[in-house]
């Protein structure tokens, strides 16, 4: 397959998966003393009992690797106010935590203020999963706090109720 065919058909296939609507959540850790986070779109529940959520991180990450030990990692489920809060946590040049409200949890856990809900957790184990790694995580203790929660789905961000008033209008009797 040609360079070109190969970029059109990558392309074609993020944007298939990109249809799947998905929750946004936060990683987030102080690490030396300093936060240390990221935000991810990969990310669902797995069992209640043990407790287990499943997140995918890119291998290319380089977030990943200082998160990977912490004793605790903070997963905060953004909420609907959160879509600038999920580009600034996915940014890769500037400041990830200028401006937010971080709220420190156990074993250097950290969360997001305002957030849907908290999650405290601890790395259960990798797998490999292409060009991601899939991650277990065991939840300890967790939180619901409020707000629904920020959507991903075509590559931008929206709101569980701005999708039910777009769909209402499309209903028919």
């Amino acid at each position: 397959m040609r360079r070109g065919d190969a970029a059109a058909a990558h392309r074609a296939l993020r944007d298939a998966f990109g249809r799947f609507p998905s929750g946004v959540v936060s990683a987030c850790a102080r690490v030396g003393g300093a936060p240390v986070g990221m935000a991810m779109s990969s990310f669902t529940s797995v069992s209640l009992d043990p407790p287990l959520v499943l997140v995918c991180v890119d291998r290319a990450s380089s977030t990943w690797p200082k998160l990977q030990g912490s004793d605790r990692l903070g997963i905060s489920v953004l909420g609907e106010a959160h879509d600038a809060t999920a580009r600034q946590l996915a940014s890769r040049t500037a400041d990830r935590f200028a401006g937010l409200t971080l709220v420190d949890g156990e074993g250097g856990a950290l969360f997001v203020d305002g957030a849907t809900a908290w999650l405290e957790c601890s790395v259960e184990e990798e797998l490999p999963g292409g060009d991601h790694l899939v991650v277990l995580l065991r939840v300890h203790g967790h939180r619901v706090l409020g707000p629904g929660p920020l959507v991903f789905h075509a590559s931008g961000f929206t709101t569980v109720a701005a999708q039910q008033g777009s769909q209402a209008g499309q209903r028919s009797s």
